[in-house]
C-alpha cells in the first residue's frame, strides 16, 4: 500500500508574537496525530535548547499527542465521554509547557522559563487561538486509498 502526503505548510511565523512575550522560549503548533505544524524560538536564548530544531519540535509533536490522549483519558474517566481537554499544563523545575486546543485537530504550545507570567501567556495563546485559529486547525488527512 503506497500514498502520499502533501507537505503541509509551516505556520510558524504566526507564532512570533508569543515567543516575543518576556519568559516564552518556543512556541509550537501540533496536529492531534503527532504532526509538527509549525514552531518558533525566541530570539537571543541560552540555555540546553537555544532555538528549537524541526527534530526537535517533530519529537516534541509526538510527545505533545500522547499528552493530549492521556489528558483526554483522563478527563473522560473524572467527567465522562464527552470531557474534552481544554487546557494542559505541565510544570517542571526548568519551567512551564502550556498546551491549549488550537481549532479543529491542532494544538498550540508554549515552553517558558520558570519565571514567566504563566497567567499572561496562557491569555495570549487564548488570543492568538481566536485570531487565527483557522490558520491553525488540521484537518484529518485524506485515507490512502489501496490502487494509489
Amino acid at each position: 500500500m503506497t500514498g502520499t502526503i502533501s507537505r503541509l505548510p509551516d505556520l510558524g511565523w504566526m507564532l512570533r508574537p508569543l515567543t516575543e512575550i518576556p519568559g516564552v522560549r518556543h512556541a509550537v503548533v501540533v496536529s492531534e496525530d503527532g504532526l509538527r505544524l509549525g514552531h518558533a524560538s525566541a530570539e537571543g536564548l541560552k540555555g540546553p535548547v537555544s532555538e528549537l530544531s524541526v527534530a526537535e519540535a517533530e519529537s516534541l509533536a509526538a510527545a505533545s499527542a500522547a499528552l493530549t490522549m492521556t489528558g483526554r483519558s483522563t478527563a473522560g474517566l473524572l467527567f465522562g465521554g464527552g470531557a474534552d481537554v481544554r487546557q494542559l499544563m505541565l510544570e517542571s523545575d526548568q519551567g512551564f509547557v502550556l498546551f491549549t486546543s488550537a481549532g479543529v485537530g491542532a494544538q498550540l504550545g508554549a515552553a517558558t522559563e520558570t519565571d514567566a507570567d504563566v497567567g499572561l501567556v496562557a491569555q495570549q495563546m487564548q488570543l492568538l487561538v481566536v485570531k487565527i485559529g483557522s490558520h491553525l486547525s488540521s484537518h484529518p488527512r485524506d485515507p490512502v486509498s489501496p490502487s494509489s
